[in-house]
């Protein structure tokens, strides 16, 4: 064998070598990466805290009460507002419930949910109880029929008591899902919105920085808490004569009976 080849054969065996090595060291680290993102997982997993898990209603009751409303129940694993239909024009309350058994302030909220045809609901966070109705303290993440609320119900008198002129029997922007109710409308562009009977989901994410609204895996509103805007909008707007909306910093979450059925599930919070 010449020195020629020998030394060829030498240097292709450290190559060989080193590829082995440097192919050992991927796998090790990648080993390494997955389960430091299974540990990363689980650890996020952990963090979150299930208010509603389709087995139980405990921590749940009525609004200025100590037990859970009539109609509300647990169907086929879902947070169920059982009941018929009602019109906007004859609404005048309903029997909204808490998450009674823990007061939050900075949050992640996740749920899913669907409603009927003409059907209309809310999420409401940091609701102070004592007052008539939670809305009188707390802001709510909106959920309606965008598409056929309007031709079901009469809205005229709503929309003439929070001060409009035109097209009084429109369903506003600032009313529609995903708004934060009569405070800050969603994007329209990155809003989908699945039809009625199939099930949406949302979250609330919330800090004194900033508050966001997701619908359906997207973004659709952004907004700071209690700076000069919003300020702004809650003294000209419908909620200028409630002195005590959206000042609270820590308080109930809370789900709305406007008079339409509504199906929950899988209702869960992360504290940030």
């Amino acid at each position: 064998m010449t020195k020629t080849v020998m030394t060829v054969l030498l240097a292709l065996s450290i190559i060989a070598c080193k590829d082995s090595n440097d192919t050992k060291k991927q796998v090790e680290e990648g080993a390494v990466a997955q389960e430091r993102g299974k540990s990363d997982i689980q650890k996020t997993e952990a963090e979150w805290q299930f208010l509603f898990d389709g087995t139980t209603l405990d921590g749940w009751r009525g609004y200025n009460e100590d037990k859970m409303p009539p109609g509300w129940v647990i169907n086929n694993g879902e947070l169920t507002y059982d009941t018929e239909l009602g019109l906007e024009q004859d609404y005048t309350g309903g029997r909204d419930i808490i998450y009674g058994a823990e007061e939050f302030d900075n949050f992640e909220l996740y749920l899913e949910w669907k409603l009927p045809k003409g059907g209309n609901s809310g999420i409401f966070y940091h609701i102070k109880e004592g007052y008539p109705a939670p809305y009188d303290s707390a802001p709510e993440y909106q959920l309606i029929d965008d598409d056929n609320y309007a031709q079901i119900h009469d809205l005229t008198g709503y929309n003439k008591s929070v001060g409009h002129t035109e097209n009084l029997s429109e369903l506003k922007p600032l009313n529609k899902t995903a708004a934060d109710y009569a405070m800050h409308g969603p994007d329209l562009d990155k809003k989908k919105l699945n039809p009625v009977g199939e099930w949406n989901s949302s979250k609330i994410v919330f800090t004194p920085e900033k508050v966001e609204h997701w619908l359906n895996g997207e973004k659709v509103l952004s907004f700071v808490p209690w700076d000069d805007e919003w300020h702004k909008k809650k003294n000209s707007g419908k909620w200028k004569e409630s002195p005590d909306y959206g000042k609270f910093k820590s308080a109930y979450i809370g789900l709305q009976d406007h008079a339409s059925p509504i199906w929950f599930r899988n209702i869960k919070i992360r504290k940030l």
